[in-house]
């Protein structure tokens, strides 16, 4: 028999209860999670200004020099904003929380801004620059992919010592790929500056992780170089000494940080080798 005394709005609110505990946690997205696909966002719509604004002209012949400027720019910095997104979505899950399919989503998006988005503007590069080769910049592209993902599959599976990568981080590393194509070198150095970048994703070389200072910091020259790049979109003057200037400095900080972590693990090692000697020493009678 039913209770006359139960009210029909206690057995609503106990279904709608009984449907939020039966609904699976990989289905319930945090904030977390929103800004992962923000980031999955803005690597697609870098593609989509690389097609419209620089691929398509091309291919058709129009010879305005200043929509592909713009549509370049903005391509650019949407790959920065996705590393923002990137960067902040860490902190989020840190701070609050993330849901069962957090890793998977944030690779997922990583994949797209920073494989999919800069292999494809080298692949673009290869078919608009004067001097360049449709096939070989095509070979260029897809070592860029690769190296990207088999950087995310090994983040999955490796585990390395807290606060530390091993490898170029894939944002870092898609914007000093993006960096040495704006900086319009010869075809073959640019080529093999992308070559060795895709080399450091998937080297053992280890980077810091960005947190605290170093978050800051990298949060600074990102809004920075969003800045650069609006003032060569828009012809500012100084514009392009603006930002030849900036993907120099992207360009040799992500040459210099491999050189300091060498060297840094070559002084623990040789650290540890003095410790292992004095210790054996203070053992023998």
């Amino acid at each position: 028999m039913i209770d006359p005394d139960t009210r029909a709005g206690d057995w609503v609110a106990d279904a709608e209860d009984d449907e939020a505990e039966e609904m699976p946690l990989s289905l319930r997205l945090s904030i977390a999670d929103a800004l992962t696909l923000g980031n999955a966002t803005c690597g697609f719509m870098a593609v989509y200004f690389t097609t419209t604004g620089i691929l398509i002209p091309h291919l058709t012949g129009s010879t305005e020099t200043g929509m592909a400027r713009n549509s370049a720019a903005t391509a650019v910095i949407l790959m920065l904003c996705a590393a923002i997104f990137d960067l902040f979505d860490g902190i989020v899950a840190r701070k609050l929380r993330s849901s069962p399919m957090g890793a998977e989503l944030d690779n997922l998006s990583d994949l797209i801004s920073f494989g999919l988005a800069p292999a494809y503007f080298v692949l673009v590069y290869g078919m608009v620059a004067d001097d360049a080769q449709q096939k070989v910049s095509a070979v260029a592209a897809i070592v860029v992919l690769l190296a990207v993902v088999l950087r995310l599959a090994r983040f999955s599976c490796v585990t390395m010592k807290d606060g530390m990568f091993q490898g170029m981080p894939s944002p870092f590393g898609a914007l000093t790929v993006v960096s040495i194509v704006l900086l319009e070198l010869p075809f073959i150095p640019t080529l093999l500056a992308i070559i060795g970048v895709a080399w450091l994703m998937v080297s053992r070389v280890e980077y810091p992780k960005p947190r605290g200072v170093l978050a800051v910091a990298m949060l600074s020259w990102i809004v920075g170089a969003m800045g650069m790049l609006a003032a060569w979109a828009f012809d500012a003057p100084g514009g392009a000494f603006l930002l030849q200037a900036g993907c120099a400095l992207q360009v040799v900080m992500g040459a210099v940080i491999p050189l300091f972590a060498t060297a840094r693990r070559v002084n623990t090692f040789r650290g540890n080798r003095r410790e292992n000697r004095e210790a054996r020493a203070a053992q023998l009678p």
